[in-house]
């Protein structure tokens, strides 16, 4: 846990991995948009490939 927050890991398709190299901003907006349809109020704190590293935000507002 981070600040007392649970984390988790995940995974994505190799579609987005593959704009990491070819347009890094692309896959940032790409990254942040699949897991806030898939987790909402989950927040991308780091990417590892193959790993996506997630921070709960629910109900947690600072």
């Amino acid at each position: 846990m981070i600040e007392d927050r649970p984390i988790m890991r995940s995974m994505m398709g190799e579609r987005i991995w593959r704009l990491m190299q070819s347009d890094p901003e692309g896959f940032k907006r790409e990254t942040r948009n699949y897991f806030a349809r898939a987790y909402p109020g989950w927040t991308v704190i780091r990417v590892r490939y193959p790993f996506v590293f997630l921070r709960d935000d629910r109900g947690n507002r600072r």
